[in-house]
C-alpha cells in the first residue's frame, strides 16, 4: 500500500480496506487485518498481529520490544484481536521466551496511556482503563474491566466478569464475578449490574453471592470454605469457575469481606 507521508515496510502484510493515516510507522513482520484503522504516530513494530476492524489512536506503540531484561532478542508477537480499540499513547510489549507472545482479546477499549507488559494475556470484551499499568504475565478473563489508574503486579491473575476499581493496587489474584475496592484491594460485592448487562438472570446471581458469603463471611480459611461450597452448593458453571479459579491462584486471592466494613 501507498500510504503519503506513512511508512510502510514492504514486507508488512496489509488487508484490504486498510487505513493508515500519515506519519504512522509500520514495521516488517507485521499483519493487519481489514477494516483497521491506523492514526498519525501510531507505531506498529515487528511481531505485531492486528485483527479486522480495529482502531488504533495516534501515538500507540504495539509490539515494542519488552521492558524485561532477560529478553535476548527471541522472535515474538503481539496479537490485537478483531474490533478492539487501542486509544491515545498505549504501549503493548510482545512476547518473551516464557509465552512467546503478548494477547489483548476482541472487542476489547484499552484507554489512554496504558501499559499492557510482555505475555500478557486479556480476554475478549475486556476495558482497560485510562492509565492502568499492567507489569508482565498478568492473565485477565473475558469481560473484565480495570479502572483508571490502577497498577496490575506480575503474574496475577483478573477473573472473568471482575471489576477493579479505580486507582487500585492489584498485589493478588481477584476471583471472577466480583467487584475489588478498598485498600489494601478486598472483596466488594459481586458485579451484578455487570452481569445483568450480560445476560445473568436473577437466579445465576443469586448462587455467585452464595458461593463467595460462604468464602469470604463464612470464618473459614480457602481450603475449608471451597469444601463446603462443594458439599452445600448444587455443581454450576459459575460454582465451578469460581472453584477453579481460587484453587490453581498462584499468588492468592484478595482479602475477603468483613462485615464490620459492611457500612
Amino acid at each position: 500500500m501507498n500510504q503519503p507521508l506513512a511508512y510502510v515496510h514492504p514486507e508488512a502484510k496489509i488487508a484490504q480496506n486498510v487505513v493508515i493515516e500519515p506519519f504512522a510507522t509500520i514495521h516488517k513482520n507485521v499483519e493487519i487485518g481489514e477494516g483497521t484503522w491506523i492514526g498519525s504516530n501510531a507505531v506498529i513494530m515487528e511481531g505485531a498481529r492486528i485483527g479486522k476492524n480495529c482502531k488504533i489512536f495516534p501515538g500507540a506503540v504495539i509490539s515494542s520490544i519488552p521492558q524485561d531484561l532477560k529478553f535476548a532478542g527471541e522472535v515474538t508477537t503481539a496479537y490485537i484481536g478483531d474490533n478492539t480499540i487501542i486509544r491515545e499513547y498505549v504501549t503493548v510489549s510482545r512476547g518473551t521466551i516464557d509465552k512467546m507472545k503478548t494477547v489483548v482479546g476482541s472487542n476489547c477499549l484499552v484507554m489512554a496511556y496504558a501499559h499492557v507488559a510482555h505475555d500478557c494475556m486479556v480476554g475478549n470484551n475486556c476495558i482497560i482503563g485510562n492509565s492502568v499499568q499492567m507489569a508482565g504475565h498478568v492473565e485477565v478473563g473475558d469481560f473484565a474491566i480495570i479502572s483508571a489508574t490502577s497498577a496490575i503486579h506480575q503474574f496475577v491473575k483478573i477473573g472473568s466478569h471482575a471489576f477493579i476499581s479505580g486507582g487500585s493496587l492489584v498485589l493478588k489474584d481477584v476471583p471472577p464475578f466480583v467487584k475489588a475496592a478498598r485498600e489494601p484491594l478486598s472483596y466488594a460485592g459481586i458485579n451484578s449490574i455487570g452481569l445483568r448487562r450480560r445476560g445473568y438472570v436473577s437466579e445465576q446471581i443469586n448462587d455467585i453471592q452464595h458461593v463467595y458469603r460462604l468464602l469470604f463471611m463464612n470464618g473459614l480459611n480457602n481450603s475449608q470454605a471451597l469444601d463446603k461450597i462443594e458439599v452445600e452448593l448444587s455443581p454450576s458453571r459459575e460454582r465451578d469457575e469460581i472453584i477453579n479459579f481460587v484453587r490453581n491462584s498462584g499468588r492468592g486471592i484478595i482479602k475477603g469481606y468483613f462485615a464490620k466494613d459492611a457500612n
